[in-house]
């Protein structure tokens, strides 16, 4: 049974109960999210010693890390540092993107290293598989897709973004639209590929059920891969994206019938100006499921600081409704990240939710601000250290002998006063 039937049927699961102990919340108020659909808590029945993570309305909102090896990089042990590396940095899920080497080796490290929920995105292994098999992408079949979710879900997979909110009515939407960057998601380019070859539909669109059919076996929860998201700010809020919004809010309410859990992925590339707007038409048009969002980065010429523009785009779409925020790394845009990308990464996305949080008035959010203020006013160096977003940072500050150079300007600066005030 998933988490949702048994939401609905009154009763609360111990994962339920674990959510709401790490929430400061009622359990009542966890199986009524979760029966309603406007909490998810990704976690297949198979898993065990799995730090339970609830992601939805009137939660802390969540922070998801990337991890994965590819053509470019095969290097398992590194993407397992990187694990280890995110979770200790607080991010509270890890989704394996692997496209080369042992994908499924990997994922089995994934899992094992991994103590918190672990997501996929299964049309990423069928691809490759394909291209090994049959020469391309285009040759994959549709079974090869359904085995690569069957595969991930017996393995032990939270949470998969499967795009079968992609349909022939988005894709002409976007041929007649336009755009600047096109189709930047991978997944996306797959099946359109895929589909505008063969000219046949979507089959985890068309076969939606089926999809459904296997999640629910496992309790694997959904999320609805934005095949079509922007990848531009000059591309927000267009009609394709529009229309893929439209059918994801159609798949949305066919999940819950089944006992689906799901959520909605999202952009991706929007500017500030559109964040709200964007997040209201997501909750409006998909029954107000959780919303995972890629970002959002809110301006487009910043390579090497993406991090920070996805930390101003990602506190104001919390702020506006989103639940989940996946984390951008400094090397978004120009390479494969390092396991300090991703620390840092995971850093700026947390202090975007955190930020969010405050906004939406989660429990406990204020008042750990309010904490610090105190600790600040009375000069508890220890109590602002352990209040910190990042300790081990505030600490490496502290412990600098006074008068030791800033290796950011070769002055003594921000170290010297920081000394200097705590000596008062």
């Amino acid at each position: 049974m998933t988490q949702l039937l048994a939401a609905r049927e009154g009763r609360i699961t111990p994962e339920m109960e674990e959510a709401a102990r790490r929430e400061g919340v009622d359990p009542e108020f966890i199986r009524a999210g979760v029966a309603a659909g406007t909490i998810v808590i990704p976690k297949n029945r198979l898993r065990k010693g799995v730090r339970t993570c609830a992601i939805g309305r009137g939660l802390r909102t969540k922070v998801n890390a990337l991890i994965g090896t590819s053509s470019d990089r095969d290097d398992p042990e590194m993407e397992a540092r990187k694990i280890e590396v995110a979770i200790s940095a607080g991010a509270d899920a890890i989704m394996d993107l692997s496209t080369g080497g042992d994908i499924d080796g990997m994922r089995r490290v994934s899992l094992e290293r991994a103590t918190v929920p672990v997501g996929s995105v299964p049309i990423y292994q069928a691809g490759i598989e394909a291209i090994e098999k049959r020469g391309g992408i285009v040759a994959m079949t549709p079974e090869d897709m359904f085995e690569a979710i069957e595969k991930q879900a017996a393995a032990g997979i939270d949470f998969m973004a499967i795009h079968c909110a992609l349909n022939f009515e988005v894709v002409e939407r976007l041929q007649k639209t336009g755009r600047v960057t096109d189709i930047v998601s991978r997944g996306g380019a797959f099946l359109t590929g895929w589909m505008l070859h063969n000219r046949k539909e979507n089959p985890l669109y068309e076969e939606f059920d089926r999809v459904l059919d296997i999640l629910r076996e496992y309790d694997v929860t959904l999320s609805l891969g934005d095949a079509i998201r922007p990848g531009c700010i000059a591309d927000s809020l267009d009609g394709a994206q529009i229309q893929g919004l439209l059918v994801a809010g159609e798949l949305v309410a066919r999940a819950r019938e089944k006992g689906v859990q799901v959520m909605v992925e999202g952009p991706g590339h929007v500017p500030i100006h559109h964040v709200e707007t964007t997040m209201l038409l997501q909750k409006q048009l998909c029954h107000q499921a959780p919303y995972f969002v890629l970002g959002t980065l809110a301006i487009d010429v910043a390579p090497g600081y993406d991090h920070i523009t996805a930390a101003i785009g990602g506190a104001l779409a919390g702020a506006s409704g989103a639940d989940f925020i996946c984390y951008v790394t400094p090397a978004e845009h120009l390479g494969l990240p390092t396991e300090e990308d991703v620390r840092v990464g995971v850093m700026a996305a947390r202090i975007a939710a955190h930020a969010a949080d405050i906004a939406k008035g989660v429990k406990g959010a204020w008042e750990w601000d309010l904490k610090m203020a105190r600790a600040r006013a009375s000069l508890d160096r220890e109590a602002v250290a352990g209040l910190a977003i990042d300790p081990a940072l505030v600490r490496c500050y502290l412990e600098k002998e006074e008068g030791e150079l800033c290796s950011a300007c070769g002055d003594e600066c921000a170290l010297r006063l920081v000394s200097e005030y705590f000596q008062q």
